[in-house]
């Protein structure tokens, strides 16, 4: 958590923003990376206005009057901020901003929540996690400044006819840059992160309905993509003569037998190889997701990998067991290996990890439970997805059933026959 904000306060002109040769004066007023700005209703012209002290030339007194006043208010802004500070409550320049305007303290906006929990959670969630939030946010600043024509709304404005809009925006949002359009799951997923903003605001007392209660979310159902295990074999067997192709490919069997995330595999370092009590090498890290401890024991497909690059002089300049690689770099590269393997399938690194969820351990028989430690899912319940897809584990719980039936067909005729023999000796 952030314990010492830094603060300031400067006063800048917008020259279109006054009338006859005059430039608006508006107050800035910034809080570690954040920052806003007020019109002040004053004017001065350009040439009487020093850009390096933020204040007007002192030519007479009437331009000597406005820098006190500039000064007052630059005071005044400094005991607000003390004045939080002594409270110990949130500090961001939105929040100075509403207290300059005379807004209740009670006022919460958006923009205070957002940044409140982004705050506090940096710390808390995974990088990949807070940069997904970032995202969120960045999309609701958009909307709201799309939709209201202003930098930020209170939190008592929120209904939910805002998380409508909010949805029709993202859907019909066209990115500016190289970025797909949203998709369904996507956009559910923004919905999803700003829901657990909004419900922390309900928690704290800063808004007093929750605008989620009667909106659902509304995912589609998706199959997670793997690979069969006679797929895995090909990937395995097939020889490769570019290094970096090679390499790729490697990383993706290691994780189809460790289960790894691509961040927790490059993460590893020779202090994550330990002796299990079984005799055997074990992996034994934390998830980067969801920091929850994750022991593998160490099969001999992923063992052989991991001795083959220890040893890689980039691995060991970083003091970990494999050399890195960006994780798009290594999505683009797992393309190509698809094409040289004959894989028609898409993909990605985290099919690596949903192979060996499904191929490797639940269709050999590895109890889901077992699975699910491995894995370092926080619930059952998202181990359970992999095992509805598992078809080839269904078909052999199924054959286990027709045996069993069979048996007690053949069984039930000689129970009849004897129990009949046995009437006529009674007779």
């Amino acid at each position: 958590m952030r314990t010492t904000n830094t603060f300031g306060i400067h006063f800048v002109l917008r020259e279109n923003r006054g009338k006859k040769g005059l430039a608006g004066i508006y107050m800035r007023i910034v809080v570690n990376k954040s920052r806003c700005e007020v019109a002040l209703k004053r004017q001065v012209s350009p040439d009487d206005w020093n850009g390096a002290k933020g204040l007007s030339k002192p030519k007479n007194d009437e331009l000597r009057k406005l820098n006190t006043h500039l000064e007052q208010l630059r005071g005044m802004m400094a005991n607000h901020y003390q004045e939080l500070q002594l409270q110990k409550k949130v500090i961001t320049a939105e929040v100075l901003k509403n207290m300059f305007a005379g807004v209740k303290d009670s006022e919460h906006t958006l923009n205070t929540i957002v940044e409140y929990h982004n705050t506090n959670m940096k710390d808390v969630l995974a990088p990949g996690t807070m940069k997904n939030y970032y995202t969120t946010a960045g999309y609701l600043k958009e909307f709201v400044h799309q939709q209201f024509k202003r930098s930020d709304v209170y939190l008592s404005e929120l209904d939910y006819s805002f998380i409508t809009k909010l949805e029709h925006f993202l859907r019909k949002r066209i990115p500016d840059d190289h970025q797909k359009k949203l998709e369904n799951n996507g956009l559910m997923k923004h919905l999803e992160r700003f829901r657990k903003i909004i419900r922390l605001a309900v928690k704290m007392a800063w808004l007093d309905k929750d605008p989620f209660a009667m909106f659902q979310l509304k995912f589609n159902k998706t199959e997670r993509g793997f690979l069969t295990i006679a797929e895995l074999h090909k990937l395995e067997n097939k020889k490769l003569s570019i290094e970096r192709i090679a390499y790729v490919r490697d990383l993706f069997v290691l994780s189809c037998y460790t289960g790894l995330a691509y961040v927790d595999v490059m993460d590893l370092t020779p202090d994550n190889i330990v002796w299990g009590i079984d005799h055997n090498q074990w992996i034994k890290t934390t998830r980067e997701k969801t920091r929850i401890a994750v022991n593998v024991p160490l099969l001999p497909q992923a063992s052989k990998i991991i001795e083959r690059y220890k040893s890689h002089p980039k691995a060991a300049a970083a003091g970990t067991l494999l050399p890195h690689i960006s994780n798009q770099k290594l999505n683009s590269y797992l393309k190509e290996v698809a094409d040289l393997c004959d894989i028609n399938k898409t993909l990605t690194y985290h099919v690596a990890r949903h192979t060996f969820a499904t191929a490797v351990t639940l269709s050999n028989g590895v109890p889901i439970e077992t699975v699910s430690k491995m894995l370092g899912h926080t619930t059952i319940r998202t181990t359970q997805i992999y095992a509805k897809v598992v078809e080839r584990k269904v078909s052999d719980d199924m054959n286990v059933l027709r045996s069993k039936l069979a048996s007690q067909s053949k069984e039930t005729p000689v129970r009849k026959s004897s129990a009949k023999r046995n009437l006529k000796k009674a007779s």
